[in-house]
C-alpha cells in the first residue's frame, strides 16, 4: 500500500496555445510526474512491473494520470451514487478553453481546439475560468489508486451498477475523499434552469477567478451549479496472471 505518499512539487514554463491558460493540471504535472517516478522507483524495488499491495491487495499498473470528477460526503470513507461520478482520461485543464475565446469556440462549432465538442446544455468549468471538456460518465466500475496531491495515496473501488443502476464507492485505509481530493483543482458542471439557452459562459463573472484551493465554483446566472472533487489517478488494477 503506498500511503501517506508526500508530494513533490516543481515547476517550469510551460508553452501553451494562445486559446489555453495554465490550469492546476498543468502547473503540477512535473509533482505529478515525481509521484509517478516514486511509485515507479518502488515497483523497481520489488522487482515488478506493478505494484502489489500486502495482505492479498490487487496489483497496479501505473497509467498516465487520469482525473475523476467526484460527489459525496468529503468526510466519508464509502458511500453510494459513483453512478454519477466522471473520468477524464486526460488533463482537462490543457485542453480548456478561455472564456474570452467562446466566441471562436462557437464560431467553430463548438469544436474545441483539443477536438472535444462544447455542449451549450451541460458544460463545465475549472478553477481558472476555463471551458472543459465533459468527463466520460459513468466512471468505469474498478479499483484505481488515487491521491490528492497531499499526503494520501490509496486505493478507490467503484463497484458494478446494481439492478436499479445504483453503484458504490470505497476507500481502502479508512482514507476519506476529502484526503485525496485535490484541492487546487475546482470543477463544476452547469446546466441551464430554464430554457437551453439560459445558460451561457457568456455569463460568467470573470472576476471569480482563480478561484482559492478548496474553495466553491462561482454561481452562474441562468445556470444550475454542481460542484466536483477531483481526484488524480495514477494507477489502474490489473489481473494477476498467475491466478
Amino acid at each position: 500500500m503506498i500511503s501517506n505518499l508526500r508530494r513533490l512539487r516543481v515547476r517550469t514554463p510551460l508553452q501553451r496555445d494562445t486559446w489555453l491558460l495554465p490550469t492546476c493540471g498543468t502547473m503540477l504535472l512535473i509533482g505529478r510526474a515525481c509521484l509517478a517516478t516514486a511509485l515507479l522507483v518502488m515497483m523497481a524495488g520489488l522487482g515488478q512491473s506493478v505494484y502489489a499491495a500486502g495482505g492479498g491487495q490487487p496489483k497496479f499498473q501505473r497509467i498516465s494520470t487520469q482525473y475523476i470528477a467526484a460527489l459525496g460526503d468529503p468526510g466519508a470513507t464509502s458511500g453510494n451514487g459513483a453512478e454519477s461520478w466522471g473520468l477524464w482520461p486526460l488533463d482537462p485543464g490543457p485542453r480548456g478553453v478561455r472564456l474570452s475565446s467562446l466566441e471562436q469556440l462557437e464560431e467553430a462549432g463548438g469544436v474545441a481546439p483539443a477536438r472535444w465538442k462544447f455542449d451549450q446544455t451541460d458544460w463545465w468549468l475549472e478553477e481558472h475560468g476555463l471551458i472543459m471538456e465533459q468527463p466520460t460518465f459513468p466512471i468505469p466500475p474498478g479499483k484505481y489508486l488515487v491521491t490528492g496531491d497531499r499526503e494520501v495515496t490509496t486505493i478507490l473501488t467503484i463497484h458494478p451498477a446494481d439492478k436499479n443502476g445504483n453503484s458504490r464507492w470505497e476507500l481502502h485505509d479508512q482514507a476519506t475523499l476529502y484526503d485525496v481530493t485535490h484541492l487546487a483543482c475546482r470543477s463544476a458542471r452547469y446546466t441551464p434552469t430554464t430554457g437551453n439557452d439560459s445558460c451561457s459562459p457568456a455569463n460568467v463573472e470573470k472576476t471569480g477567478f482563480p478561484v482559492a484551493p478548496g474553495g466553491v465554483m462561482p454561481p452562474v446566472e441562468g445556470c444550475k451549479k454542481q460542484d466536483y472533487a477531483v481526484l488524480i489517478v495514477i494507477a489502474l488494477a490489473v489481473e494477476d496472471e498467475g491466478r
